[in-house]
């Protein structure tokens, strides 16, 4: 076994690696960019080296600078986690020509599955039913959209070389084709390299279902069942399962035994997933599913299987690449329970779930174990007080919930959520907990278009109580901890010899004002006609009225303390997050001078709605544009947004010009006044 190893990744992975390592006392080295020196995978490892800058280009992609510290080191292997480098075959070879031990499969298999019409070609020979489609060289657009006509609509552009949801898109008309086609192959230029694009049938109840394998350098090939990855949003994976709902013994058998044909088939080695599409229509069968693709890493929703087999992944991979066979037979294996994962985005999910950042000012998780096996199991590759930037995948954590059936696991799962705690930035908390309470999920009713077709539902929020407002009131009035100084002057804060204190401020939930009217007198705060008493310790506000008790958690992103300086007097946050029980709520308070600003500015401007790298400017000053014409394209994570004009009219200046980064709030365009 491995005395050192390398981990060449970043976040939840790295960690996720680490505590194996542990486990096993192995030593770890953790590699790091600048935007990730005071990372928690860089605190957990054994020692750590700075690869780059923060852009991932200069740094997690630098395969040279990563094998030298891997040497400088005395790391004898590298674990690659997922994305980055995982399934770069060059990376692989130039590991081990350094001497080193890729933990992965062999280069070679890694090309067999790397671009997606040669691997459907090749499972076509192995005997792996694969979908009907385009998976041929010739990637003229006009000969891609005959392709399209040919098959039918609607149809699925994929990135050959892609992954993740990236450089993919469903096309149901074949007027759109052109314009989906180019956006697919810019996005698979910019995230893989490779803008080559296949075209496939499109199944209009598709469920997602993957296979799990592993294999060693012995000859041996296992499956670990299947995971339903059928809970999706524009292709990215949102919560997972294992086993697949509906399920039977035989589909199960016929499945598990095309992914190991697909294993051999190409001499597979450790672990990988070979994922499949099946008609959802009329039920999993066994002639109702089709290959899709491979990952010849370790996924990101391995903990659904480790639950629901007891074993340890990162373990068996690395002992696969030590060289021992496998520890276990296909036929020791049995499914025990049921399993979900949620994954805890930084996004905002009102302005379409765009990307979000900010500094994680709180972050508090259930009761539950961390990278091991549990009832509850949290996976988190960040800490209170981290920032979530622009640079890497928003994710925050993975809430894995485990039972002893779908129903238990499910309830365990919804519990869990409404446990978790976010304040700084937005997040997909409350989504995910809606998905949890979705009647058809509940009933194992799953297809890929679930979310899509129920999303104004899922994604609807109930108007915060009155008393949340009123907690966010004295928070954002600078009421939410006592003074810090025990004097009269700051105990007589609120005194006014007059009356009572007034204050007014508008409050902001969810884009909708709520003009507020404080009145304070000692510890008595009245709002809309109604009297409250009032107290304040760090972190926490709590209102009675009779016999009626409501505490609420107060969390302000640019705090780390009370918000009193030394003079006693406090000075307001402008956005706070309010939490009692399950629900949060996050406000902000409205300077009016921003809203003269913005009134004035009306639907002139277009800003950033997220940072990203503008990568294609289709408009120019002075140009002539109508309502809805496409103006600009940013990529923020990989992915691409395209920003359009508000209304008709000429643009006046433009604040940004290609391929420049740009921060949340920029000015990008600006028009000409509408009646000028």
């Amino acid at each position: 076994m491995f005395r050192r190893i390398l981990i060449a990744n970043r976040g939840e992975i790295a960690c996720r690696v680490i505590a194996t390592c542990r486990q096993m006392g192995i030593e770890t080295v953790a590699v790091h960019s600048d935007a990730d020196a005071g990372a928690k995978h860089v605190a957990l490892a054994d020692m750590a080296v700075r690869i780059g800058p923060p852009a991932v280009a200069d740094s997690y992609l630098r395969g040279d600078r990563i094998i030298a510290a891997a040497l400088e080191t005395g790391a004898e292997a590298i674990h690659p986690g997922y994305g980055f480098l995982s399934e770069n075959p060059d990376f692989v070879e130039a590991v081990e020509a350094a001497g080193l031990v890729f933990i992965g499969p062999p280069a070679s298999a890694i090309r067999a599955m790397g671009l997606k019409d040669a691997a459907k070609a090749l499972m076509e020979t192995a005997g792996v039913p694969v979908v009907p489609g385009y998976h041929g060289a010739d990637q003229d657009p006009a000969h891609l959209q005959a392709e399209a006509d040919r098959i039918g609509y609607p149809v699925l552009i994929k990135a050959r070389a892609g992954g993740g949801g990236k450089g993919m898109r469903l096309v149901d008309r074949a007027q759109d084709f052109a314009e989906s086609l180019a956006s697919a192959q810019r996005e698979g230029q910019a995230s893989f390299g490779d803008p080559a694009v296949l075209v496939e049938k499109y199944v209009t109840a598709p469920r997602h279902v993957e296979i799990q394998v592993f294999a060693d350098a012995h000859g041996n090939v296992i499956h670990l069942f299947e995971r339903d990855c059928s809970l999706q949003r524009r292709h990215q994976k949102v919560i997972e399962e294992a086993p697949a709902p509906g399920m039977t013994p035989e589909v199960r058998a016929a499945m598990g035994q095309a992914a190991v044909e697909a294993a051999r088939a190409i001499g597979y080695r450790g672990a990988g997933t070979v994922e499949f599409i099946a008609d959802g229509s009329r039920g999993l069968s066994a002639d109702g599913f089709w290959f899709m693709e491979m990952n010849t890493r370790l996924q990101v929703e391995h903990p659904v299987s480790e639950a629901i087999t007891g074993l340890d992944f990162v373990e068996l991979q690395l002992r696969v690449a030590a060289g021992e066979p496998l520890p276990v037979a296909q036929g020791d294996l049995r499914i025990d329970g049921h399993a979900f994962e949620a994954r805890l985005y930084a996004e905002d999910v009102p302005k379409g779930f765009l990307p979000a950042t900010g500094r994680l000012a709180r972050l508090d998780f259930p009761q539950g174990a961390e990278f091991a096996r549990g009832p509850v199991r949290i996976d988190a590759g960040v800490r209170a007080g981290d920032q979530v930037s622009p640079w890497y995948d928003p994710m925050i954590a993975k809430i894995i919930a485990h039972g002893p059936d779908r129903a238990t696991a499910l309830a365990r799962l919804e519990k869990a959520l409404a446990a978790t705690q976010v304040a700084g930035v937005v997040t997909n908390l409350g989504f995910l907990g809606a998905l949890t309470r979705h009647p058809g999920f509940a009933a194992g009713e799953v297809d890929t278009g679930l979310i899509g077709r129920d999303l104004a539902t899922l994604t609807a929020t109930e108007p915060p109580p009155p008393e949340a407002c009123l907690a966010a009131a004295l928070a954002l009035a600078g009421l939410s901890a006592p003074p810090e100084r025990n004097d009269p002057w700051s105990a007589a804060r609120l005194y006014r010899h007059w009356g009572p204190a007034e204050i007014a401020l508008t409050l902001v939930h969810a884009e909708t004002e709520h003009p507020v009217t404080l009145s304070l007198e000692d510890d008595r705060v009245t709002m809309a006609g109604e009297t409250w008493r009032f107290a304040a310790t760090p972190g926490t506000i709590t209102l009675r009225r009779g016999e009626l008790t409501r505490p609420f958690r107060v969390t302000s992103p640019h705090l780390t303390g009370p918000n009193i300086p030394a003079g006693g007097i406090p000075t307001p946050p402008q956005a706070v997050t309010i939490a009692s029980g399950a629900a949060s709520w996050h406000w902000t308070r409205l300077d009016p001078l921003d809203r003269a600003e913005a009134s004035g500015a009306g639907g002139n401007e277009i800003r950033a709605p997220m940072p990203g790298l503008v990568t294609r400017l289709m408009a120019a000053e002075g140009q002539e544009v109508a309502e809805g014409e496409a103006l600009l394209v940013l990529e923020a994570m990989k992915m691409e947004h395209l920003l359009r004009a508000p209304r008709a009219g000429r643009i006046e200046s433009l604040g940004v010009a290609l391929g420049a980064q740009v921060q949340d709030g920029d000015l990008l365009v600006r028009m000409d006044d509408a009646d000028g």
